[in-house]
């Protein structure tokens, strides 16, 4: 089969399984932090609601470590991605004008390659003009610390709040309507 009809039938199919914009749900939780996450019609969380998103740490696309738990005191935008994935492409500008507005309030945007070799993830962020760092996932295991409370196949968007809860959840990709608001809503939230 030619790469670019496995690549469609491969997003084909994971359209169907993982990506319908709901929350996913299973028995038990992944820690003893994270279940399936209830969001309003906006995305956000409650902040009584609020849990604390597990470690993530590993290498970049560019080689270097990366550990979200060195971004303490900021707002975290998480968003997990792979270069074969329709939406991730399209969702990229959104992600990286977002990622430009609220720099100065103190958001900082990392992203989650999964399941993704290391050549055509660099490549898409060399094409999408990625403005921020993304970690290395290419098992999926970060994506997997996740797998009671998202969907298991990209995209998925996380906000962490200063404190590193999960404080906002987008499942699918995102518009600059979608995202903007409620992340600078919780960038104006007491640190």
């Amino acid at each position: 089969m030619r790469p670019a009809v496995l690549a469609a039938a491969l997003c084909g199919v994971l359209a169907l399984t993982g990506c319908s914009g709901k929350n996913a749900t299973a028995d038990g939780p992944t820690t003893p932090q994270l279940k399936s996450l209830a969001t309003g019609p906006d995305g956000l969380i409650p902040p009584a609601d609020r849990r604390p998103a597990p470690a993530l740490s590993g290498t970049t696309l560019a080689g270097e470590p990366l550990d979200v738990a060195g971004l303490g005191g900021q707002v975290v935008v998480l968003n997990f991605w792979a270069s074969w994935c329709a939406p991730c492409r399209a969702e990229a500008a959104t992600l990286n004008e977002v990622a430009h507005r609220t720099f100065d309030a103190g958001v900082r945007f990392v992203g989650i390659n999964v399941k993704d070799e290391l050549e055509p993830a660099r490549a898409f962020e060399r094409k999408q003009q990625v403005a921020y760092p993304s970690l290395h996932d290419q098992p999926g295991r970060l994506l997997l610390q996740f797998r009671h409370a998202i969907p298991q196949t990209p995209p998925t968007t996380l906000v962490l709040d200063r404190q590193g809860r999960v404080a906002a959840f987008f499942a699918g990709g995102v518009r600059l309507s979608d995202l903007l608001g409620p992340v600078e809503s919780i960038a104006a939230e007491p640190a």
